[in-house]
């Protein structure tokens, strides 16, 4: 990785923190301290967010960032408090260095948001003025901290690529900002990633396939399964009871199979994928897409190209001695025909 593990923790902390998920943000600020995260460096970035997240997020982030220090102390576990900002002289000017820094992230004239003078205020004179002048963060980690937050945000991809852009005139590297959606996928969630990934194409003019996330909030993605080897691609299960949800990565299929003495039912929740009967079309299934397998039947169910697919199922009409058969994969051959 070209990003230093502070950095690949500031991405998670910052992400989570717009999410509002405050259980995986304790999480990623501990992991921080481990990498080695200052208690004032974490505390300004979250700091910071109040002007991309809001108030209500960034103070529900500081109040978890308290709860970990309290449980490390209590813990006996060692957590740096790092160096404070250096206080700004008297005649600081926090208009005229803002837009000087605001220029620079934009890589030429300062942008003038001249619709609402109001806003270019504070953009310029507290945002980039105030806030991107205390000396506890680099610009190019006060960029990589906005990148993350705003990918965790739908409906924000022109801020997004605008950061994209921005941060490689504040100290980003090129590689650096190709290894967020990594990271972002890793130890946030895939739209997040997502989101990420087509800011970062869009700006370095790259090809990028969009993909169709899922929201594992909803139906929950589950453990790696343990029938891997009979699938090509990734796939996760989840116990839900009487019903198991099945979720698949963009490509991801399982080998043809058969459900001797027993009838499968599948129900397709989220995402995109196909069903197909050996000898018939394939079906393409969308959510409320639901197919019943009769027993005795060649099939295969899978994801998409370009969509995760979820989809509950269970078995009905089970006798004795009922049994799965496992056959040939899905070749890509096969696979890249279904439109």
């Amino acid at each position: 990785m070209n990003m230093t593990d502070k950095q690949q923790a500031l991405v998670a902390i910052a992400a989570n923190e717009a999410k509002g998920d405050m259980e995986a943000l304790k999480k990623e600020v501990n992991n921080g301290f481990e990498a080695g995260l200052s208690i004032s460096e974490i505390k300004e970035a979250l700091s910071q967010l109040y002007a991309y997240t809001g108030f209500p997020r960034s103070l529900n982030a500081l109040s978890a960032m308290q709860q970990v220090i309290k449980q490390r102390s209590e813990a006996g576990l060692t957590t740096e408090e790092g160096k404070e900002a250096d206080p700004l002289p008297a005649d600081y000017d926090a208009l005229k260095q803002g837009t000087a820094v605001q220029t620079q992230l934009v890589g030429g004239q300062p942008f003038n948001y001249t619709f609402a003078p109001q806003t270019d205020y504070y953009l310029k004179a507290h945002l980039f003025g105030d806030i991107f002048a205390r000396n506890n963060l680099s610009f190019a980690d006060r960029e990589i901290v906005t990148i993350s937050a705003i990918s965790a945000l739908p409906g924000c991809e022109p801020q997004l690529e605008a950061h994209v852009s921005g941060a490689r005139n504040m100290g980003v590297t090129d590689a650096q900002l190709h290894e967020i959606p990594t990271i972002l996928r890793n130890r946030v969630g895939e739209a997040e990633a997502v989101r990420c990934e087509q800011a970062v194409a869009s700006v370095f003019g790259e090809a990028y396939q969009a993909v169709e996330t899922v929201d594992f909030n909803v139906w929950p993605k589950g453990v790696e399964n343990p029938y891997g080897k009979f699938f090509i691609g990734q796939s996760y299960l989840a116990e839900m009871g009487p019903v198991t949800n099945v979720t698949f990565e963009p490509r991801c299929r399982n080998n043809w199979h058969v459900h001797h003495k027993q009838v499968q039912v599948l129900i397709c929740v989220a995402g995109r994928g196909w069903y197909q009967e050996w000898g018939k079309p394939a079906v393409a299934m969308t959510p409320g897409t639901v197919i019943a397998i009769p027993a005795e039947v060649k099939h295969w169910h899978g994801a998409a190209k370009d969509s995760w697919f979820q989809h509950l199922t269970y078995h009905k009409d089970v006798q004795e001695d009922a049994s799965n058969e496992w056959l040939e994969p899905v070749s890509d051959e096969w696979y890249d025909l279904l439109k």
